[in-house]
């Protein structure tokens, strides 16, 4: 299966790399294109992956692509991404653009990857630590089952991922927040 990755280069979400690692037949796009291209990539994959920052209205170019709007994904890729039924979609928030658009794959909700989200998201006491371990844990797992289905991968993340919630409010927050559309 021929997978295309679009991850915006950022330091912050570089940890993101270890989702796809094991990944064998790969094209990763982290800057440089614009819609247009991506577009042509996407028709050319089986599946797309796309991580990073985001919000409702798709995922953040965050400076690193052409775009004149500030998403490389957005609502012009609709059309393109209703035909793959196997995306991958990993940014905060990706969840109302998936059901929205009625798009299938594997998606998470708001996700804390942060301190400064986990203030945000109602959980001020949060400690680096707490989302480091959450955010590792979290890629380590995906990267193990990315290879499947996104039913599986949702099984296999919520499983794994969930023996994480009775300690780490972090973890908690965000297993309440991966879905599955198929």
């Amino acid at each position: 299966m021929k997978t295309l990755v679009i991850h915006p280069e950022d330091s912050t979400t570089f940890f993101l790399d270890i989702v796809y690692r094991n990944i064998e037949d790969l094209t990763l796009i982290t800057h440089g294109m614009g819609k247009d291209e991506i577009k042509e990539e996407i028709k050319k994959h089986d599946r797309v992956m796309m991580m990073g920052h985001g919000s409702p209205g798709g995922l953040f170019a965050v400076g690193k692509f052409k775009t004149n709007n500030g998403y490389i994904i957005d609502d012009s890729f609709v059309d393109l991404l209703k035909e793959k039924d196997n995306s991958v979609f990993i940014w905060c928030n990706a969840d109302r653009f998936v059901d929205r658009y009625n798009l299938k794959g594997f998606y998470t909700g708001m996700f804390i990857s942060e301190v400064g989200e986990a203030m945000y998201c109602g959980l001020p006491k949060t400690k680096q630590s707490e989302v480091d371990e959450s955010n590792y844990s979290f890629v380590e797992i995906m990267g193990e089952c990315i290879n499947n289905d996104p039913k599986t991968i949702h099984m296999v993340a919520k499983t794994r991922y969930g023996s994480l919630i009775d300690h780490n409010p972090v973890a908690k927050y965000n297993h309440e927040r991966l879905y599955v559309n198929s």
